[in-house]
Protein backbone atom coordinates (compact mmCIF):
# COMPACT_ATOMS: atom_id res chain seq x y z
CA UNK A 1 0.00 0.00 0.00
CA UNK A 2 1.66 3.23 -1.27
CA UNK A 3 -0.09 5.82 0.77
CA UNK A 4 -1.67 5.97 4.20
CA UNK A 5 -4.80 8.16 3.29
CA UNK A 6 -5.77 7.75 7.38
CA UNK A 7 -2.25 9.75 7.65
CA UNK A 8 -2.56 12.41 5.30
CA UNK A 9 -6.08 13.44 7.03
CA UNK A 10 -4.67 12.69 10.30
CA UNK A 11 -7.50 10.35 11.58
CA UNK A 12 -7.15 7.11 13.27
CA UNK A 13 -7.91 4.19 11.24
CA UNK A 14 -11.11 3.47 13.25
CA UNK A 15 -12.55 7.29 12.62
CA UNK A 16 -16.18 7.71 11.91
CA UNK A 17 -17.61 9.11 8.55
CA UNK A 18 -18.12 12.83 10.55
CA UNK A 19 -14.34 12.31 11.87
CA UNK A 20 -13.24 12.17 8.32
CA UNK A 21 -15.22 14.49 6.93
CA UNK A 22 -14.62 17.11 9.40
CA UNK A 23 -10.63 16.60 8.72
CA UNK A 24 -11.01 17.10 5.23
CA UNK A 25 -13.48 20.15 5.28
CA UNK A 26 -10.44 21.67 7.90
CA UNK A 27 -7.86 20.18 5.20
CA UNK A 28 -9.87 21.67 2.14
CA UNK A 29 -9.98 25.76 3.68
CA UNK A 30 -6.23 25.51 4.19
CA UNK A 31 -4.63 23.83 1.25
CA UNK A 32 -7.38 25.00 -1.93
CA UNK A 33 -5.37 26.50 -4.50
CA UNK A 34 -7.74 29.39 -4.56
CA UNK A 35 -7.02 30.10 -0.94
CA UNK A 36 -2.75 29.04 -1.39
CA UNK A 37 -1.69 28.64 -4.59
CA UNK A 38 2.37 27.33 -3.73
CA UNK A 39 3.25 24.31 -5.70
CA UNK A 40 3.72 22.00 -2.87
CA UNK A 41 0.21 23.24 -1.44
CA UNK A 42 -1.49 21.97 -4.54
CA UNK A 43 -0.08 18.54 -4.26
CA UNK A 44 -0.93 18.41 -0.73
CA UNK A 45 -4.33 19.33 -1.81
CA UNK A 46 -4.71 16.56 -4.25
CA UNK A 47 -3.47 14.59 -1.63
CA UNK A 48 -6.22 14.67 0.69
CA UNK A 49 -8.43 14.77 -2.22
CA UNK A 50 -7.68 11.16 -3.15
CA UNK A 51 -7.62 10.08 0.83
CA UNK A 52 -10.93 11.70 1.25
CA UNK A 53 -11.96 10.41 -2.40
CA UNK A 54 -11.44 6.67 -0.87
CA UNK A 55 -12.49 7.03 2.58
CA UNK A 56 -15.89 8.61 1.64
CA UNK A 57 -16.98 5.82 -0.08
CA UNK A 58 -17.62 2.67 1.90
CA UNK A 59 -16.68 0.37 -0.99
CA UNK A 60 -13.67 1.86 -1.91
CA UNK A 61 -12.63 2.37 1.62
CA UNK A 62 -13.70 -1.32 2.11
CA UNK A 63 -11.22 -2.42 -1.31
CA UNK A 64 -8.10 0.01 0.60
CA UNK A 65 -8.49 -1.34 4.04
CA UNK A 66 -8.30 -4.90 2.88
CA UNK A 67 -4.73 -4.08 1.21
CA UNK A 68 -6.05 -2.86 -2.17
CA UNK A 69 -5.50 0.84 -3.79
CA UNK A 70 -9.26 1.66 -4.95
CA UNK A 71 -7.62 4.54 -7.60
CA UNK A 72 -4.62 2.59 -8.97
CA UNK A 73 -7.02 1.65 -11.46
CA UNK A 74 -9.11 4.71 -12.33
CA UNK A 75 -7.01 6.35 -14.16
CA UNK A 76 -5.79 9.75 -14.99
CA UNK A 77 -9.21 11.13 -13.87
CA UNK A 78 -9.33 8.80 -10.39
CA UNK A 79 -5.71 9.03 -9.02
CA UNK A 80 -4.43 11.53 -6.64
CA UNK A 81 -4.60 14.31 -8.76
CA UNK A 82 -8.20 13.69 -10.13
CA UNK A 83 -11.32 14.61 -9.55
CA UNK A 84 -13.18 11.34 -9.33
CA UNK A 85 -17.29 10.74 -8.46
CA UNK A 86 -16.84 10.23 -4.62
CA UNK A 87 -13.88 13.29 -4.12
CA UNK A 88 -13.96 16.92 -4.20
CA UNK A 89 -14.78 17.72 -7.17
CA UNK A 90 -18.27 17.33 -6.44
CA UNK A 91 -19.97 20.70 -6.35
CA UNK A 92 -21.62 20.59 -3.18
CA UNK A 93 -18.62 19.17 -0.98
CA UNK A 94 -16.66 22.55 -2.41
CA UNK A 95 -19.89 24.81 -0.72
CA UNK A 96 -19.30 22.05 2.30
CA UNK A 97 -15.80 22.46 2.70
CA UNK A 98 -15.49 26.44 2.86
CA UNK A 99 -19.25 27.31 3.45
CA UNK A 100 -19.59 24.73 6.88
CA UNK A 101 -23.17 23.72 4.90
CA UNK A 102 -23.99 20.45 4.17
CA UNK A 103 -26.04 20.71 0.65
CA UNK A 104 -29.53 18.70 0.75
CA UNK A 105 -28.47 15.49 -1.21
CA UNK A 106 -30.82 12.62 -2.27
CA UNK A 107 -34.42 13.03 -3.44
CA UNK A 108 -36.93 15.74 -2.12
CA UNK A 109 -40.06 14.94 -0.59
CA UNK A 110 -43.37 15.32 -2.97
CA UNK A 111 -44.65 16.48 0.90
CA UNK A 112 -44.62 19.95 1.77
CA UNK A 113 -46.03 22.17 3.82
CA UNK A 114 -49.08 24.44 2.97
CA UNK A 115 -49.23 28.17 2.74
CA UNK A 116 -50.72 30.35 4.87
CA UNK A 117 -53.85 32.21 4.75
CA UNK A 118 -55.61 35.17 5.39
CA UNK A 119 -59.10 36.16 5.20
CA UNK A 120 -60.81 39.69 6.60
CA UNK A 121 -64.07 39.86 7.96
CA UNK A 122 -65.81 43.13 9.22
CA UNK A 123 -67.27 43.51 12.88
CA UNK A 124 -69.63 45.61 14.40
CA UNK A 125 -68.34 48.51 17.35
CA UNK A 126 -70.56 46.36 20.11
CA UNK A 127 -68.66 42.80 18.62
CA UNK A 128 -65.50 44.36 18.64
CA UNK A 129 -65.87 45.87 22.40
CA UNK A 130 -67.49 42.25 23.72
CA UNK A 131 -66.16 39.40 21.37
CA UNK A 132 -68.18 37.34 19.38
CA UNK A 133 -67.91 34.11 17.25
CA UNK A 134 -68.66 34.20 13.82
CA UNK A 135 -68.94 31.64 10.46
CA UNK A 136 -66.59 32.14 8.00
CA UNK A 137 -66.42 30.87 4.25
CA UNK A 138 -63.55 29.88 3.17
CA UNK A 139 -61.69 28.63 -0.13
CA UNK A 140 -58.45 26.78 0.60
CA UNK A 141 -56.74 23.71 -0.49
CA UNK A 142 -57.43 20.26 1.18
CA UNK A 143 -56.40 17.02 0.91
CA UNK A 144 -57.66 14.97 -2.53
CA UNK A 145 -60.14 12.25 -1.35
CA UNK A 146 -59.45 10.42 -4.89
CA UNK A 147 -55.84 9.76 -4.10
CA UNK A 148 -55.46 10.38 0.41
CA UNK A 149 -52.70 13.06 -1.27
CA UNK A 150 -51.06 10.88 -2.96
CA UNK A 151 -50.93 12.37 -6.39
CA UNK A 152 -51.50 9.09 -8.31
CA UNK A 153 -54.50 7.50 -10.07
CA UNK A 154 -56.20 4.75 -7.55
CA UNK A 155 -54.84 1.47 -8.42
CA UNK A 156 -51.57 2.97 -9.50
CA UNK A 157 -48.49 4.33 -7.68
CA UNK A 158 -45.45 6.73 -8.27
CA UNK A 159 -42.09 4.86 -9.77
CA UNK A 160 -38.44 5.40 -9.27
CA UNK A 161 -37.12 7.56 -11.86
CA UNK A 162 -35.26 5.91 -14.06
CA UNK A 163 -32.80 8.57 -14.93
CA UNK A 164 -31.53 9.26 -11.74
CA UNK A 165 -32.52 5.90 -9.85
CA UNK A 166 -34.54 7.80 -7.42
CA UNK A 167 -31.32 9.48 -6.23
CA UNK A 168 -33.21 13.41 -7.36
CA UNK A 169 -30.17 14.23 -8.90
CA UNK A 170 -27.77 13.71 -11.93
CA UNK A 171 -24.21 14.61 -12.02
CA UNK A 172 -21.66 15.80 -14.81
CA UNK A 173 -18.03 15.43 -15.03
CA UNK A 174 -16.12 18.17 -16.48
CA UNK A 175 -12.98 19.74 -17.00
CA UNK A 176 -10.89 22.30 -15.02
CA UNK A 177 -7.36 23.88 -14.68
CA UNK A 178 -7.75 21.30 -11.34
CA UNK A 179 -8.51 17.91 -13.42
CA UNK A 180 -12.44 16.50 -13.65
CA UNK A 181 -14.54 18.37 -11.70
CA UNK A 182 -18.26 16.41 -10.81
CA UNK A 183 -21.05 18.82 -10.79
CA UNK A 184 -24.84 17.37 -9.69
CA UNK A 185 -28.02 19.36 -10.23
CA UNK A 186 -31.68 17.91 -9.75
CA UNK A 187 -32.92 15.10 -12.06
CA UNK A 188 -34.86 16.63 -14.84
CA UNK A 189 -36.84 13.67 -15.36
CA UNK A 190 -38.53 13.68 -11.80
CA UNK A 191 -37.95 17.34 -11.06
CA UNK A 192 -35.40 16.36 -8.35
CA UNK A 193 -38.36 13.76 -6.62
CA UNK A 194 -36.87 10.73 -7.05
CA UNK A 195 -39.90 9.25 -8.56
CA UNK A 196 -42.39 9.86 -11.62
CA UNK A 197 -46.18 9.72 -11.45
CA UNK A 198 -46.85 7.24 -14.46
CA UNK A 199 -50.72 7.60 -14.32
CA UNK A 200 -52.00 11.04 -12.15
CA UNK A 201 -54.80 11.37 -10.40
CA UNK A 202 -57.42 12.47 -12.36
CA UNK A 203 -59.28 14.50 -9.84
CA UNK A 204 -55.91 16.43 -8.34
CA UNK A 205 -53.76 16.15 -11.57
CA UNK A 206 -51.23 14.52 -9.52
CA UNK A 207 -50.89 17.17 -7.04
CA UNK A 208 -52.80 15.65 -3.77
CA UNK A 209 -54.66 18.14 -2.97
CA UNK A 210 -57.98 19.81 -4.40
CA UNK A 211 -59.91 23.56 -3.78
CA UNK A 212 -62.75 23.25 -1.23
CA UNK A 213 -65.01 25.61 0.27
CA UNK A 214 -65.68 25.02 3.94
CA UNK A 215 -67.38 26.55 6.87
CA UNK A 216 -64.87 27.57 9.80
CA UNK A 217 -66.50 29.00 13.52
CA UNK A 218 -63.90 31.78 14.77
CA UNK A 219 -64.01 33.19 18.33
CA UNK A 220 -63.48 36.88 18.33
CA UNK A 221 -62.17 37.84 21.38
CA UNK A 222 -63.26 41.04 22.95
CA UNK A 223 -61.42 44.30 22.90
CA UNK A 224 -60.15 43.57 19.12
CA UNK A 225 -59.11 46.60 16.93
CA UNK A 226 -59.17 47.30 13.41
CA UNK A 227 -55.49 45.55 11.97
CA UNK A 228 -55.90 42.90 14.69
CA UNK A 229 -54.92 39.09 13.64
CA UNK A 230 -56.34 36.02 14.48
CA UNK A 231 -54.18 32.78 13.99
CA UNK A 232 -55.94 29.72 13.59
CA UNK A 233 -53.49 26.89 13.44
CA UNK A 234 -53.66 24.54 10.85
CA UNK A 235 -56.57 25.98 8.95
CA UNK A 236 -54.64 26.87 6.07
CA UNK A 237 -54.00 25.24 2.77
CA UNK A 238 -52.92 21.83 2.57
CA UNK A 239 -49.48 20.97 1.45
CA UNK A 240 -48.46 19.65 -2.17
CA UNK A 241 -48.50 15.63 -1.65
CA UNK A 242 -50.98 15.75 0.97
CA UNK A 243 -48.91 17.84 3.37
CA UNK A 244 -49.20 19.73 6.44
CA UNK A 245 -51.83 23.17 6.21
CA UNK A 246 -50.35 26.34 7.08
CA UNK A 247 -52.40 28.43 9.52
CA UNK A 248 -55.01 30.91 8.53
CA UNK A 249 -54.93 34.65 9.65
CA UNK A 250 -58.15 36.48 10.38
CA UNK A 251 -57.76 40.39 9.95
CA UNK A 252 -60.60 42.33 12.09
CA UNK A 253 -62.22 45.20 9.99
CA UNK A 254 -64.21 47.80 12.20
CA UNK A 255 -67.11 49.06 10.70
CA UNK A 256 -67.75 52.77 11.41
CA UNK A 257 -70.45 53.68 14.15
CA UNK A 258 -73.13 56.14 13.58
CA UNK A 259 -72.75 57.20 17.00
CA UNK A 260 -69.45 56.67 18.24
CA UNK A 261 -66.03 57.18 17.40
CA UNK A 262 -63.51 54.54 18.83
CA UNK A 263 -59.59 55.82 19.75
CA UNK A 264 -58.15 52.87 21.35
CA UNK A 265 -60.43 51.47 23.80
CA UNK A 266 -62.08 54.71 24.89
CA UNK A 267 -65.39 55.91 22.72
CA UNK A 268 -66.20 59.34 21.84
CA UNK A 269 -69.20 61.35 20.70
CA UNK A 270 -70.74 64.81 20.55
CA UNK A 271 -73.86 66.11 22.11
CA UNK A 272 -75.08 69.27 21.02
CA UNK A 273 -77.84 71.14 23.45
CA UNK A 274 -79.36 74.73 23.21
CA UNK A 275 -78.10 77.57 25.53
CA UNK A 276 -80.84 77.22 27.83
CA UNK A 277 -80.13 73.70 28.93
CA UNK A 278 -76.56 74.46 29.07
CA UNK A 279 -77.09 77.70 31.19
CA UNK A 280 -79.83 75.93 33.85
CA UNK A 281 -79.00 72.01 32.95
CA UNK A 282 -80.36 68.96 32.58
CA UNK A 283 -80.26 65.22 31.75
CA UNK A 284 -79.87 64.12 28.10
CA UNK A 285 -80.87 60.15 27.30
CA UNK A 286 -77.69 58.10 25.60
CA UNK A 287 -78.38 55.06 23.78
CA UNK A 288 -74.39 53.26 25.12
CA UNK A 289 -72.96 50.31 24.15
CA UNK A 290 -74.74 48.99 27.65
CA UNK A 291 -77.94 50.49 26.84
CA UNK A 292 -80.14 53.60 27.52
CA UNK A 293 -78.19 56.37 30.28
CA UNK A 294 -78.67 59.33 30.94
CA UNK A 295 -75.89 61.87 30.55
CA UNK A 296 -76.03 64.72 33.60
CA UNK A 297 -75.89 67.85 31.41
CA UNK A 298 -74.91 70.46 34.99
CA UNK A 299 -76.23 73.90 35.51
CA UNK A 300 -73.02 76.94 33.36
CA UNK A 301 -72.05 73.73 31.09
CA UNK A 302 -69.54 75.01 28.15
CA UNK A 303 -69.19 74.46 24.68
CA UNK A 304 -66.00 72.33 24.46
CA UNK A 305 -66.43 70.74 28.05
CA UNK A 306 -66.21 66.77 27.98
CA UNK A 307 -67.88 64.40 30.72
CA UNK A 308 -66.86 61.00 31.16
CA UNK A 309 -68.42 57.87 31.52
CA UNK A 310 -66.31 55.78 33.16
CA UNK A 311 -66.31 52.03 32.02
CA UNK A 312 -68.56 52.33 29.58
CA UNK A 313 -65.93 51.82 26.08
CA UNK A 314 -64.26 48.66 24.53
CA UNK A 315 -62.78 45.59 26.50
CA UNK A 316 -58.78 46.10 27.14
CA UNK A 317 -57.90 42.89 24.67
CA UNK A 318 -55.55 42.36 27.10
CA UNK A 319 -55.71 42.53 30.99
CA UNK A 320 -59.34 43.32 32.59
CA UNK A 321 -61.49 46.15 32.44
CA UNK A 322 -62.64 48.83 29.93
CA UNK A 323 -62.13 51.61 28.31
CA UNK A 324 -64.23 55.44 29.29
CA UNK A 325 -66.93 56.85 27.15
CA UNK A 326 -66.47 60.95 26.21
CA UNK A 327 -69.38 63.12 26.04
CA UNK A 328 -68.25 66.65 24.25
CA UNK A 329 -70.76 68.81 25.06
CA UNK A 330 -71.29 71.49 21.88
CA UNK A 331 -73.64 74.80 22.92
CA UNK A 332 -75.69 75.63 20.22
CA UNK A 333 -76.89 79.35 20.26
CA UNK A 334 -79.86 80.65 18.34
CA UNK A 335 -79.50 81.92 15.09
CA UNK A 336 -83.11 83.12 14.47
CA UNK A 337 -85.46 84.79 17.47
CA UNK A 338 -88.86 85.78 17.05
CA UNK A 339 -89.90 88.93 18.39
CA UNK A 340 -90.70 87.36 21.92
CA UNK A 341 -87.92 85.62 22.27
CA UNK A 342 -85.43 88.52 21.43
CA UNK A 343 -87.73 90.78 24.32
CA UNK A 344 -87.28 88.22 26.77
CA UNK A 345 -83.25 87.60 25.57
CA UNK A 346 -82.99 91.40 25.94
CA UNK A 347 -84.17 91.72 29.22
CA UNK A 348 -82.16 89.09 30.35
CA UNK A 349 -79.03 90.43 29.22
CA UNK A 350 -80.30 93.82 31.15
CA UNK A 351 -80.75 91.46 34.15
CA UNK A 352 -77.74 90.36 33.92
CA UNK A 353 -75.69 93.40 33.39
CA UNK A 354 -74.59 92.13 29.70
CA UNK A 355 -76.44 95.10 27.26
CA UNK A 356 -73.16 95.86 26.29
CA UNK A 357 -70.29 93.67 27.38
CA UNK A 358 -66.79 94.70 27.06
CA UNK A 359 -65.75 90.97 26.43
CA UNK A 360 -62.54 89.21 27.89
CA UNK A 361 -59.91 89.18 25.37
CA UNK A 362 -56.70 86.83 25.47
CA UNK A 363 -53.63 85.80 23.39
CA UNK A 364 -54.56 83.27 20.84
CA UNK A 365 -53.73 80.03 20.67
CA UNK A 366 -50.18 79.46 19.36
CA UNK A 367 -49.17 76.62 16.90
CA UNK A 368 -45.83 74.31 17.91
CA UNK A 369 -43.40 76.69 15.69
CA UNK A 370 -44.98 79.85 17.47
CA UNK A 371 -43.94 78.12 20.77
CA UNK A 372 -40.80 76.79 19.64
CA UNK A 373 -40.21 80.17 18.15
CA UNK A 374 -41.10 81.76 22.04
CA UNK A 375 -38.91 79.38 23.78
CA UNK A 376 -35.36 79.80 21.96
CA UNK A 377 -36.24 83.78 22.36
CA UNK A 378 -36.24 83.46 26.28
CA UNK A 379 -40.03 83.93 25.74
Amino acid sequence: MATDYYAVLGVRRDASQDEIKKAFRRLARELHPDVNPDPKTQERFKEINAAYEVLSDPQKKQVYDLGGDPLSQAGAGGGAGGFGAGGFGNFSDIMDAFFGTASQRGPRSRTRRGQDAMIRIEVELDEAAFGTTKDIQVDTAVVCTTCSGEGAAPGTSAQTCDMCRGRGEVSQVTRSFLGQVMTSRPCPQCQGFGTVVPTPCPECAGDGRIRSRRTLTVKIPAGVDNGTRIQLAGEGEVGPGGGPAGDLYVEIHELPHAVFQRRGDDLHCTVTIPMTAAALGTKVPLETLDGMEEVDIRPGTQSGQSIPLHGRGVTHLRGGGRGDLIVHVEVQTPSKLDPEQERLLRELAKLRGEERPTGQFQPGQQGLFSRLKDAFNGR
